[in-house]
């Protein structure tokens, strides 16, 4: 049978006004709320079904769902937002995360706070399965901080750690992007964009983190693997009357470790490659910059893409910024081919799958803005978040 559910709010001081629209689920559920709908998969070589999961007010950056059904994602900081951080509530309210005070980067006074009492310039944000949010602050909005990783204590509500990344390892032309998360290898790695303060990226480059004793490194800076194409501009909308160009070149961008936690896989945003290496590699520490470059794998051939996900049978899931679509690299054929898309599905970014079997990305408009869109500011609310089932399971978080 058909079921329709369809969430309704009401509107609280202090929140964010969403509306989530009404979806089919196919199949015999009972449902109390979408967090609760069984997984199923898509079969091969067929586009998923997309739906509009929800409308919120500001450009969807990072998500991620964690294993007690908190969604959590990040406002795309090129708008800066006020809020840096929300979470979605199942009555279609979404709130500050981890609260309000995080936001502000001043006290009532007028004071500047210390760059751990609050959130600067957020995009990724990741579930580590076990009750945490890392929340990756790359610090470019003025007042500028020292770049920082926050992991929040989803469970008891509280900050369990901040983690700095220095000078030497955050450079002047870093853009922290987002992150993958070892528990094997107590290692967080970083895609470092390379495109801060109108830099190019050609200083992108992956930091790598040890989550224990804090210490990092930044690696690859200046390979092939972590450099943007500089002959791949962004086609955004290639052959309809929309089409333009978006000369942004933009090193590693997405990035995601599969299941097993065997395979790190990355990708510039402009390039026809992803890349990959082994974890194991990653966390050596004996190994010199030189040694891991040698140990990077080309896996497959890409359109220009920003975010990654995978789910557990290895299946890479692509946000194509250019083509209003979400795409697929099955681990069984490593080509790639279109696999979710929408005509409103305006630069998907974030990607990543959540304990009830869906994948998840917003639509964030960027080539609207005023600043692809000569002068002109056509990016407008309600931004909206999809969602789709993956070929196989789902990893939540990734």
């Amino acid at each position: 049978m058909n079921l329709t559910t369809r969430f309704t709010h009401t509107i609280l001081p202090n929140s964010k006004n969403v509306r989530l629209l009404s979806f089919l689920v196919v199949g015999a559920l009972t449902l109390s709320s979408a967090a609760n709908v069984e997984a199923e998969t898509v079969a091969p070589e067929t586009m998923a079904k997309t739906e509009v999961y929800a409308e919120v007010d500001g450009a969807v950056g990072g998500i991620t769902y964690t294993q007690n059904q908190r969604f959590i994602f990040s406002y795309h900081p090129f708008f800066n937002p006020k809020v840096k951080v929300a979470e979605l509530l199942e009555n279609g309210q979404t709130i500050a995360f981890p609260n309000e005070e995080m936001q502000r980067a001043y006290t009532n006074d007028g004071q500047l706070k210390s760059s751990a009492e609050y959130l600067n310039w957020v995009l990724g944000v990741r579930a580590d399965g076990r009750g945490k949010v890392w929340l990756l602050d790359s610090g470019q909005a003025e007042p500028r901080t020292t770049p920082k990783l926050v992991a929040w204590d989803v469970v008891n509500d509280k900050l369990s750690k901040i983690i700095y990344l220095p000078e030497s390892i955050s450079i002047a032309e870093s853009q922290l992007n987002d992150l993958a998360i070892s528990h094997k290898y107590q290692r967080i790695v970083i895609a470092d964009e390379g495109i801060g303060q109108g830099s190019n990226g050609d200083k992108a480059a992956l930091v790598v983190v040890n989550t224990v004793t804090g210490a990092s490194r930044r690696i690859l800076q200046g390979t092939e693997s972590v450099l943007p194409d500089y002959s791949l501009p962004i086609i955004s909308d290639e052959g309809l009357p929309s089409q333009k160009q978006i000369d942004a070149f933009i090193g590693a961008d997405g990035i995601v470790l599969d299941n097993k936690e065997q395979w790190l896989y990355f990708a510039p945003l402009n390039k026809k490659y992803v890349y990959r290496i082994a974890m194991a590699d990653i966390a050596n520490d004996a190994l010199s910059d030189k040694q891991l470059a040698k140990r990077v794998q080309r896996y497959a051939e890409k359109p220009n893409n920003g975010g990654l996900s995978i789910d557990a049978d290895d299946n890479l899931y692509l946000t194509i910024v250019g083509g209003r679509k979400v795409g697929v690299i099955p681990s069984d054929t490593r080509e790639y081919r279109d696999y979710a898309e929408d005509k409103d599905m305006i630069w998907p970014d974030g990607v990543s799958i959540g304990p009830d079997g869906y994948l998840y990305t917003g639509a964030a408009q960027l080539p609207l803005s005023a600043a692809f869109n000569d002068g002109v500011a056509s990016n407008k609310a309600p931004y909206l978040i999809y969602r789709f089932k993956p070929l196989a399971e789902g990893v939540t978080g990734r």
